[in-house]
């Protein structure tokens, strides 16, 4: 399977967007100006079942760390490679394996508790996603989004298919280990990492960096600061 790719930019190196659960390529909206800026080839990648990626109610994490791969072959990126992946983008980072010389996971473990009920885990996505449609819903539950931020995210929501990600949720469970030498960004405090998960990544080799008060979606609450977290990919701050 190969995804539906922002290719932007012309810089010497690439850098490699993977977006989290519900969201789209255009939720690096910020994100992607700014490395093109610094010399980056940008590759953001709609992942299976968002955007429009193809859909598969069989999903596997291992498929969607292929498909990645596949799509990242087919692009024929410039050397060195950056990786970043938040959340759910990050556990499919992990599970791709690739040969990145900087890899960044935003808020994710790298792991999750498969054997969900298909049909429930569904109807909570179509939820989930009904919602999320909606701007001022989103602004409202997310205070820190800016009008641009909600628009990105309705439309990504409006894309989103269900089936396609409760699949991998129905199956085993998911338990990667970080890339050693990569860098862990963590929201501070955090509802998808825990102090033990840091522990974990830390004895892995992994540079654990937290940001305090930010949100899951942390280049949204807290842009600068995430930016200056990672001086390996966007340089050392102003």
């Amino acid at each position: 399977m190969l995804l539906r790719t922002v290719d932007v930019g012309h810089g010497d190196k690439t850098a490699l967007l993977l977006h989290g659960l519900m969201g789209s390529a255009e939720s690096w909206w910020r994100v992607i100006p700014l490395l093109v800026e610094h010399g980056y080839r940008v590759l953001a990648m709609d992942l299976p079942g968002h955007g429009l990626s193809p859909r598969d109610p069989d999903l596997t994490m291992a498929k969607a760390a292929a498909s990645v791969t596949a799509t990242l072959e087919a692009r024929a990126p410039q050397r060195p490679l950056h990786a970043i992946g938040h959340s759910y983008g990050a556990t499919v980072l992990a599970a791709a394996g690739l040969d990145a010389e900087v890899t960044v996971y935003v808020d994710s473990a790298l792991s999750f508790t498969g054997g969900d009920d298909r049909t429930r885990l569904i109807e909570r996505y179509e939820s989930d996603r009904r919602n999320r449609q909606d701007p001022a819903w989103l602004r409202s539950s997310r205070p820190f989004y800016t009008a641009k931020d909600a628009e990105v995210e309705a439309r990504a929501a409006t894309c989103f298919d269900p089936a396609t990600s409760a699949s991998i949720s129905c199956g085993d469970d998911v338990v990667l280990m970080p890339r050693e030498g990569a860098i862990l960004v963590h929201a501070e405090p955090s509802n998808w990492v825990t102090d033990d998960d840091k522990h974990r990544f830390a004895e892995q080799g992994v540079s654990v960096r937290g940001i305090r008060s930010a949100a899951h979606t942390v280049w949204y609450s807290h842009f600068d600061e995430f930016t200056a977290s990672v001086p390996e990919v966007f340089g050392e701050y102003p």
